[in-house]
This record gives structure tokens, C-alpha cells and sequence, in this order.
């Protein structure tokens, strides 16, 4: 990973310049293995987000608000009892490990000052937060690990912390450059490969960049040619020299896309043209950057993974219900036939007798064709005929209903299917439970049993403006939808939706204006951007004036009816870019 031990060390730098002699104002704990710190300096408030998730674990300073769960856990508690209103008096590093020691002057329940130790450790899948006391025991912390996860170190309450166990490498700051080099040629494998067995703190990117600039291709670390063995040393000595005097330049490295790749503290060059390099003020700020639109995704799929399979569920349900009705409803068919066979037997009950097993009599709706009847001979032929009409009956009440049953589950799936298209794209906790609550309120699940807590204000609209300076406003779900378009929108204003297919309704406010194309085609992308038509490449969206917009009385949330509209092929693009 690329926040890797000297990155680490110079991150805990830069933290310290900034943040030592902050006091910690709030704690929360956003996520199972994400703790949240807001704390206060003379020169202003800091949130900083430290995170031991398997896929991400990091820290640094945040400037993003991160949505907090509405109970605090007792793991976020027991923070707030230990360090609540402590001060942040130092930050360690253990040589090059990527571990950070936070240390903070408490005070304790009886009013004596205490030091609380916060220790973060960035190692992948084993990355953790541990709350140490003066005495380096462990109170608790984010992971604990006991002898069935780990035989080397367990990691519980009341255990005394131990550091994970060394690799011994060397040091950059401390080995010259001439003792790496005498360790990196021992090694038979690529150069970059040795750098990572052989200096302390060095991840992938960093070796594969130094690498780079040396030999310009993976060369063995044990055929470096004279030439090459003296811009290693020089490469060596820039790092050392980086490292030392913190002449940091924070990058990232995006494909053709935009895609972020990699990171580094110095600037990142082995990717060549193809890639796109941008450069950051702050260690912090680079972090940031690189992880927090995955995370934010990651963290909104995660809080709301159950709620998906719940709908999918409900989808599926359905479906498989409407296609036993149809079935059904298809053997309602020979109802006629039944009618038929009712009329027949009462046209000829003066010639038919009871204990017959069948009835062979002419079809006169079928040009006199002889017809066999199936009968219960028990039965006389008018109790027979009137069985028939008994069958019929019910077989066209069944239909009558199977045929109501059905457009009304149709309508429930298309609706489902909404409710799924809005999920696949909510970005906050707020939202999902947004979309929680409008199928409560549909009855297509239960509701959720609030307690006391205090009811969140809805979320707006997101808005968006246009190059040429039209407000452009998006529903986040159905109920919002119905909101925005037949509520808060001008009966002027346009309305757009891409063509027969789940998505928000997305209203461009004119204000009196007249809508420019630049306007038009901004509408109708961010339309088709917020469908689940996001992922093709063009998809047909329709428009239309909200005066030309009809709800159907009982219809679900967020269907409308239109009949006067405009269409426009549009790409699906993400307004914010």
C-alpha cells in the first residue's frame, strides 16, 4: 500500500505541526473501524478521520462531514470517557513501522492527570486502533485479536501492548547509501523488489519509482550496471535528503479516466505520458483525495447491503408471483367453453337422462358438430348443466381478479424497481433511510421502531448549476420526485426523465428565462447521469413542461403521466465534474 512507514512519518510530522496542543472537543465513530476526532487549537477546529478498515486504513486530516450513526457505539463511549477533552501532547513513530502513537494528557474519573495512549496501526487486513494507558496496557480497541486470530500477539483488554515483530531492515535516515546498495546487489531479483525486502518504510510505488528513475526498467538489483548504480545512489540520497528536511511534494496518479491509482509523497513519474498527475498543498489533503469518494461509496453500500437484499427479495417475490397468476390465468381460457357446455345440456334436457358419464349433443355455436360432454352421472342434467355455469362463473370472477391482481403487481415492480434504482445510487445514511421509510409507508416492509430518537429533517434535492447559470435541481427518491415536480417546480419550468426506464426527476428552473441548449443538454445529461441508464453510453431522455405533467389518483410515489414532450440522446455525465 502507498501510505506506507515513511510516509507515515512524515504525516505524524506534518500532524503535529498542526495539531499538538489541540484539545479533543467530540468523538465519533462513523464506521465499526473508523473513529472521527474533531479537536480544537487556537487557530481553529480539525476533524481528523483515522480508520483501521481492511481495504483503507489511514489517517489524516478530513475537511469532508462524515455522517454519523445515530446511537453512539460502546466502543465510540468508552473513546469519549478516556479521551474526551484530553490534549493531544505528542506523536511517535517506531522507527519506519507504520504504526502512530497518539498520546494524550487526560484526566481520570477522580480528577488526576493521566496519559492515554491512541495507537494506530496501518497494516492492511491487520490494521488497527488501540487505547493504551499509562502503563501501555490495553483498554480496548477497534479489532481484538485474540489466540484463535493470531498465535503471535493478542491484541485484548488488560493485555500489555507488544509492537508487531520486526523485519529488521534498514534504516533510510540512519544506513548510508553505500550500505544499501551492498545489501540491494546481494539480492537476485528485480531492483524494486530488493528495495521492498531491504529499507524500512518503503511500499511498492515508492520502490517501483525509485527503481524507475535509476535503471528505467526493472533491472536485477544484482547486474546493475555502473551508470545505473551511480543514479541509485543519487536517488537514494534525494529520498534521505526528502525525508530528513520534509521537502515533501504530495501527488496522485490517475489513469486516462481519472481513476486514481497511486500516491506518493514525492512526485510520481514511473506511469509515464498516458497518466494524469495531480499535486496537493498537504499530506492530508492527498489522502483525502485518493480515498474518500471510495470510501464514501463503500461506507453507504455497506450501511445499506441488508436493505438490498431486502428489495431484491421484494423483486423477486413479485415476479415470481405475477408469473404464477398469469399461469392461472391462463387456465381461466376455457371458461366460454364451460358456458358453452351449460347451454348445451339445458337446450336438450328432454332428451338426456341422469346416470350418463357423458352427453353426446350438437354443438349449434360450432355448426351442429357433435360435442362429447363430461357429466357425473349422479347428477341429473340440469344439475349438471348447472355445475358447468358454476364453473364458469368462478372462472370469470378469477379472471376478473387474476387480471386486476396482475396490473397491480406490474405497477408494484416497476415501482420496486425505482426503489432499487434510488439505492443503487444514495450516498448517505440519510438517504437510505429516506427510502426505507417511503416503503414502510407503501407497506412493502415494516416500519423500523424509531424510540425516542429525534426525526431527522429530510434531505433537499441535490442542485447543480449549468455552464450558462440555470439551476438544475434532482430527486434522490420517489417521494422527493413527487415533491419536486408537482409541488416546488414552476409550471414553466422543465421537466426531465429519461425514456421509460428507472431514474429521478430532474427539473431545470427557467426563472422566466428562455432555456438555452447549453441548459437543455446539461438537464438532460444529468438526467440520464442520475437513471439506471448511468452506465450506458446514450440513452433517450424525455421533457417536458411540468404543466403537462398528471399524477393518477392512487398512483405510487414518483409516477407521472405525460403525453406532450420533447426527447433528447443524451450521454449519461456526472454534473459535479
Amino acid at each position: 500500500m502507498a501510505l506506507d512507514g515513511i510516509f507515515l512519518h512524515l504525516l505524524g510530522q506534518e500532524l503535529k505541526d498542526v495539531l499538538l496542543g489541540a484539545k479533543v472537543d467530540k468523538i465519533h465513530q462513523t464506521q465499526k473501524t473508523e473513529l472521527v476526532f474533531t479537536l480544537r487549537t487556537r487557530s481553529g477546529a480539525y476533524r481528523l478521520l483515522v480508520s483501521a478498515s481492511g481495504n483503507a486504513p489511514r489517517l489524516h486530516l478530513t475537511t469532508h462531514s462524515i455522517e454519523n450513526p445515530a446511537n453512539p457505539p460502546m466502543l465510540c463511549m468508552l473513546m469519549r470517557k478516556h479521551l474526551g477533552g484530553a490534549t493531544l501532547i505528542d506523536i511517535k513513530q517506531e522507527g519506519f513501522d507504520r504504526i502512530l502513537k497518539l498520546i494524550f494528557s487526560s484526566v481520570n474519573e477522580i480528577g488526576d492527570r493521566v496519559e492515554r495512549t491512541l495507537v494506530v496501526e496501518i497494516m492492511a487486513q491487520y490494521s488497527n486502533i488501540i487505547l493504551l494507558d499509562e502503563n501501555e496496557v490495553i483498554i480496548d480497541s477497534v479489532k481484538r485479536v485474540d489466540s484463535t486470530k493470531s498465535s503471535v500477539r493478542q491484541v485484548l483488554p488488560s493485555l500489555e501492548y507488544e509492537l508487531p515483530p520486526s523485519r529488521n531492515k534498514l534504516d533510510i535516515l540512519s544506513a548510508d547509501s553505500d550500505e544499501i546498495i551492498s545489501q540491494l546487489t546481494k539480492k537476485d531479483v528485480i531492483l524494486s523488489n530488493a528495495l521492498l525486502n531491504t529499507v524500512e518504510g518503503m511500499s511498492p510505488v515508492l520502490c517501483r519509482e525509485i527503481a524507475y528513475r535509476a535503471a528505467a526498467s526493472e533491472a536485477p538489483a544484482n547486474g546493475l550496471t555502473a551508470v545505473q548504480t551511480e543514479k541509485l545512489r543519487f536517488e537514494l540520497d534525494v529520498l534521505k535528503n526528502t525525508v530528513a528536511n520534509r521537502t515533501v511534494s504530495p501527488t496522485a496518479v490517475a489513469d486516462a479516466d481519472g481513476k486514481l491509482l497511486d500516491f506518493s509523497f514525492i512526485p510520481v513519474t514511473q506511469y509515464g505520458a498516458v497518466a494524469k498527475y495531480s499535486s496537493y498543498d498537504s499530506l492530508s489533503q492527498v489522502l483525502e483525495e485518493f480515498y474518500y469518494e471510495r470510501e464514501r461509496l463503500a461506507r453507504t453500500r455497506s450501511k445499506a447491503e441488508d436493505f438490498f437484499r431486502t428489495v431484491n427479495n421484494l423483486i423477486e417475490r413479485l415476479a415470481k408471483k405475477i408469473s404464477n397468476q398469469m399461469t392461472e390465468l391462463e387456465e381461466c381460457k376455457d371458461r366460454e367453453e364451460k358456458r358453452i357446455f351449460a347451454e348445451l345440456i339445458n337446450a336438450n334436457l328432454y332428451r338426456l337422462s341422469k346416470g350418463s358419464a357423458f352427453y353426446e349433443l350438437e354443438n349449434y355455436y360450432d355448426e351442429n358438430k357433435p360435442v362429447r360432454i363430461a357429466v357425473k352421472p349422479e347428477l341429473t342434467p340440469a344439475e349438471n348443466a348447472q355445475r358447468y355455469y358454476k364453473e364458469y362463473r368462478k372462472l370469470r370472477t378469477a379472471e376478473e381478479k387474476l387480471t386486476e391482481l396482475i396490473e397491480q403487481g406490474r405497477q408494484d415492480l416497476e415501482y420496486l424497481r425505482t426503489v432499487l434504482d434510488e439505492l443503487n445510487r444514495a450516498e448517505t445514511e440519510r438517504e437510505i433511510s429516506e427510502i426505507r421509510q417511503e416503503l414502510a409507508d407503501g407497506g412493502f416492509v415494516r416500519h423500523k421502531s424509531q424510540g425516542k430518537q429525534k426525526k431527522n429533517q429530510p434531505v433537499p434535492p441535490l442542485e447543480f448549476t449549468s455552464p450558462d447559470g440555470f439551476k438544475v435541481f434532482v430527486g434522490r427518491n420517489n417521494i422527493q420526485n413527487d415533491k419536486l415536480s408537482l409541488k416546488t417546480a414552476a409550471k414553466t419550468d422543465l421537466w426531465f426523465h429519461i425514456q421509460k426506464a428507472p431514474g429521478s426527476h430532474v427539473i431545470l428552473s427557467l426563472e422566466g428565462k428562455e432555456p438555452t441548449d447549453t441548459a437543455l443538454e446539461f438537464a438532460a445529461k444529468t438526467a440520464a447521469y442520475y437513471s439506471s441508464g448511468r452506465q450506458s453510453g446514450a440513452v433517450e431522455v424525455d421533457y417536458t413542461q411540468v404543466r403537462n405533467l398528471k399524477k393518477p389518483a392512487g398512483a405510487k410515489p414518483g409516477y407521472v403521466i405525460y403525453h406532450v414532450y420533447n426527447s433528447i440522446l443524451a450521454k449519461p455525465e456526472n454534473p459535479e465534474r
